[in-house]
């Protein structure tokens, strides 16, 4: 494959997978302040959905596509900021998988308030904090990652 595609695919995927992450992160969040919980069960199904259709494929294609460029470029995987990419990306992954789990759990909980017109249950609360604040992490890494990717420190 021609490694400017291939750039491009990488690009665009770290684009989605930044970008629906920042736009799920808000949209969740925003609509969570309220505790309406039609609206907060329409917000957390949309956050999983999203997670599904575009961030999972994105996450998929990342790294497939970043070791393809190092190999094209002839960047040895070994170098210090391959090495520092695949461990920040390992804590994206350590970070989301947790999210997910708890996005479907609060979009079940959300649900089941819906349709016994109860309000959301504390434990509502307590996953939406974990949520927040494993996205700290993430997003973090993916920054340091973005600039690792463009300017390949030697370390």
């Amino acid at each position: 494959m021609d490694p400017l595609i291939l750039k491009y695919i990488h690009i665009i995927s770290a684009t989605v997978l930044f970008g629906t992450g920042m736009g799920t992160a808000f949209h969740g969040f925003m609509n969570g302040l309220g505790r309406d919980v039609p609206t907060v069960m329409t917000a957390n199904r949309n956050v999983v959905l999203a997670d599904w259709l575009f961030t999972t494929p994105a996450a998929i294609i990342q790294p497939i596509t970043g070791v393809w460029l190092a190999v094209e470029y002839g960047y040895p995987l070994t170098s210090g900021w391959i090495l520092a990419t695949f461990a920040l990306y390992l804590l994206v992954g350590a970070c989301w998988l947790p999210v997910v789990w708890l996005q479907v759990q609060m979009h079940r909980m959300a649900r089941a308030a819906h349709a016994t017109g109860q309000p959301l249950p504390d434990r509502y609360e307590r996953y939406a904090r974990i949520w927040f604040l494993l996205g700290i992490p993430a997003f973090t890494a993916m920054l340091v990652i973005f600039y690792l990717m463009v300017f390949r420190p030697d370390f």
